[in-house]
């Protein structure tokens, strides 16, 4: 698989919410970032980290990622889109542009990064 084939995968497997699946696509030492400017956002590392960062995104966002564009980049991949989805306390909906940063080693990811519209975000967040 090419790096482009894995981050596809996560992204199926996201849509589909099949957490299992995308959890395999992950090293265990994965770091993830997003700002903490949102509920959900932080630092986190390793499986136990990912699984903290995905619970805390679903159980206040209702999401799904649109790639417009993905981007390889040597050991990188930058996927540039949107995010839509609904907010699980309000029930108000959301489209906000996006930024990740993914980077892999042996079909595996090591790190992620999500650049959101941030002040968007949190507007509807309120």
């Amino acid at each position: 698989m090419t790096n482009i084939d894995v981050v596809r995968s996560i992204y199926d497997a996201f849509g589909r919410k099949d957490i299992d699946g995308l959890m395999g696509l992950l090293d265990p030492t994965v770091e993830i970032y997003q700002t903490d400017q949102l509920p959900w956002g932080g630092r986190y590392r390793g499986l136990e980290g990912a699984q903290e960062f995905l619970g805390k995104l679903v159980s206040h966002i209702d999401s799904a990622v649109e790639p417009e564009e993905l981007v390889e980049a040597g050991e990188r991949v930058v996927e540039i889109g949107r995010s839509r989805g609904l907010v699980k306390g309000t029930g108000r909906e959301f489209d906000v542009r996006e930024v990740h940063v993914w980077e892999l080693r042996n079909d595996k990811v090591v790190s992620f990064q999500s650049h959101i519209d941030t002040p968007e975000m949190l507007r509807v967040l309120e």
